[in-house]
């Protein structure tokens, strides 16, 4: 049986007196992609953000996986700063892009990179041997990150410069460089044409094997969320209404209900 990586337990969130998620539970195996899927306002993106420390839940705890001396134990996650979380190894993408539009390509990388950096403010001010090793060290990693991107030729160009579909992929490189365990990617197939969208599924199954990544998406694109999901999880009206694999989801009738309204099933 697979290792847990992320547990959600019994998780519910209320915005003043709107519930926004219900009883959420979840238990994320290792090395799996795992897709969350609903209309809109059903609460997937509020689910992304009480992983990442951007609320905290009413109720519920949420756990991940850390190792400690070569033990490996679920640490409570819950009331974490969205800092401290990416700290632990988890990373995002969002919904809307979060590029730094007049900073180059590189510099998008590197400023992701700098949360690990163990020199002192004295160190940078002074420019010392040890902030230059430093930097040149963050400086070959983002340059490594954008070959595997494509986008090396884009290196010193402004982010705002870039087409749509490369700064989606600059975005997910800048998630990498993070060096997360766990990857949550909110809709990354949108604004994309067919030809794009296929190529991101071939590059997200390739990021799981290169980085050895666990991998948690949210995307209304049935196309690729079929195509590339293991497992699926269906919220309406923040609650959880359906669960399993593809086949199994789509052929729910409460899954169809909730996207295509109400009609009576045989």
């Amino acid at each position: 049986m697979q290792n847990t990586v992320l547990k959600i337990d019994h998780v519910t969130h209320y915005f003043g007196g709107l519930r926004a998620v219900s009883d959420f539970n979840m238990e994320l195996p290792e090395g799996a992609i795992w897709g969350l899927i609903g209309p809109n306002g059903a609460g997937k993106t509020t689910i992304f953000n009480l992983i990442t420390g951007v609320y905290i839940p009413t109720k519920g705890k949420i756990y991940f996986r850390q190792e400690r001396k070569g033990e490996f134990y679920m640490e409570d996650i819950t009331r974490y700063k969205p800092h401290t979380i990416v700290s632990k190894g988890i990373a995002r993408t969002f919904q809307n892009l979060r590029i730094f539009p007049n900073l180059t390509v590189l510099d998008n990388i590197r400023i992701a990179e700098h949360f690990r950096v163990k020199y002192s403010l004295y160190d940078a001010v002074m420019r010392n041997k040890k902030f230059k090793e430093e930097e040149e060290k963050i400086k070959e990693e983002a340059m490594n990150l954008l070959k595997l991107f494509n986008l090396h030729s884009r290196t010193y160009t402004l982010a705002k410069g870039l087409p749509y579909g490369e700064l989606r992929r600059l975005e997910i490189a800048r998630a990498l460089a993070t060096h997360p365990k766990l990857l949550l990617l909110d809709e990354p197939a949108a604004g994309m044409n067919p030809k794009e969208t296929q190529e991101l599924m071939d590059m997200i199954l390739w990021i799981r094997k290169e980085f050895n990544l666990t991998i948690f998406l949210i995307e209304h694109h049935m196309k690729f969320v079929m195509g590339i999901c293991e497992h699926i999880k269906v919220m309406d009206f923040g609650e959880t209404i359906a669960e399993g694999t593809p086949q199994e989801v789509s052929n729910n009738p409460r899954v169809i209900e909730a996207y295509l309204g109400r009609k009576k099933y045989a």
